[in-house]
């Protein structure tokens, strides 16, 4: 099926559909009892990631319950330092763990063979295509180079991401460095997704929000727009969304500093600031995770503030970051009708 029937990929090109299109961050996940029956039989995380017959059925799984406009490959942005052999681990309780990096394991990274480690993926990608409903939009992704780079430099999540901020300021070259070499893995890994049949790519800053106005150019927008020029270079007819979470005033200029051809907002944008940025382009968002687990009224008025004020022009409708566990698929399902039965 070409793109034009996909919807989503409709929007990507700017067009205004109602209802709008809507998939969630994290829709293959934790909330699903099929999702967790799935996850026991895999093992760990990261053989889930690199297991194609069970990433493939978890990427389906949300797809045949609710009929969601896109699926997004079920894998990890940190597989990408994995690949780096940052000896990346999940441990239970703990979040993801990988050795820390330092200056000197900065300058003695190697990409040869990245690609390669990561060819399992590109299985699953072209499993899903060849199994996902023709109309449905298959997502690619990855890790913005800020992120990836700050579980790299303090081995594992934190509140604030200091370890990572305290690095840039006191080894700026070896940081600029890292996050370089990281937007060019990504370009290839995401032209490699592209390529095994993802029909657009989603890249994933999570921690944008804790820089500020120099830093977040730098860091954040400076090595996605490498990532998404490099992309569009060898394949010009790429959609990619850029989804910085945090970066509030920062998104102002963040789709021109980037080239992005749509932009993620989180559920702290106001929907006034939101309209302004739609105007510029598709956007992406942006309900309040929290909305979908408390369900009634709370999700169905969140739903229809988003939808009416950015309705008129082009939207995916989603979440404001990922899907929690606690949320109850009922209320995910109902999420799905109200959305789709929103006219003007």
């Amino acid at each position: 099926m070409s793109d034009e029937r996909r919807k989503i990929m409709r929007v990507l090109s700017g067009e205004t559909l109602t209802p709008p299109p809507v998939w969630l961050m994290r829709q293959a996940g934790r909330y699903l009892p099929e999702y967790r029956e799935t996850r026991a039989k895999a093992g760990s995380f990261l053989d889930l990631c690199y297991s194609p017959e069970h990433a493939v059925e978890v990427t389906l799984q949300p797809i045949r319950r609710y009929g969601f406009d896109a699926a997004i490959l079920f894998s990890d942005i940190l597989v990408v330092p994995d690949a780096l052999k940052r000896n990346v681990r999940f441990t239970e309780g703990h979040g993801p763990e990988m050795d820390p990096i330092d200056e000197a394991g900065i300058l003695a990274l190697k990409l040869d063979g990245v690609i390669a480690h990561l060819a399992p993926v590109m299985e699953t990608v072209r499993r899903l295509r060849a199994e996902l409903p023709a109309e449905t939009t298959l997502l690619g992704f990855c890790g913005a180079p800020w992120t990836v780079a700050t579980y790299m430099i303090a081995g594992h999540g934190t509140p604030d991401q200091a370890p990572a901020r305290l690095f840039a300021y006191r080894y700026p070259e070896a940081f600029e460095h890292l996050l370089m070499l990281l937007a060019d893995i990504s370009a290839e890994y995401l032209v490699a997704q592209i390529d095994a049949g993802a029909d657009a790519v989603q890249i994933f800053d999570s921690w944008a929000g804790v820089l500020g106005e120099r830093e977040f150019e730098a860091f954040a927008a400076k090595p996605v727009a490498r990532i998404i020029a490099s992309v569009k270079a060898q394949r010009p007819n790429a959609r990619i969304i850029a989804f910085a979470k945090g970066a509030g005033y920062q998104l102002k200029t963040y789709r021109q500093k980037t080239g992005a051809d749509a932009i993620g907002l989180d559920w702290s944008v106001p929907l006034a600031f939101a309209q302004e940025l739609q105007k510029e382009g598709p956007v992406q968002g942006n309900l309040d995770p929290m909305r979908v687990v408390a369900g009634g009224n709370a999700l169905q008025s969140g739903i229809d503030d988003i939808l009416g004020h950015l309705g008129d022009g082009p939207l995916i409708f989603n979440l404001g970051h990922g899907i929690t566990p606690q949320a109850d698929p009922a209320n995910v399902a109902a999420l799905v009708e109200r959305v789709r039965g929103w006219r003007r």
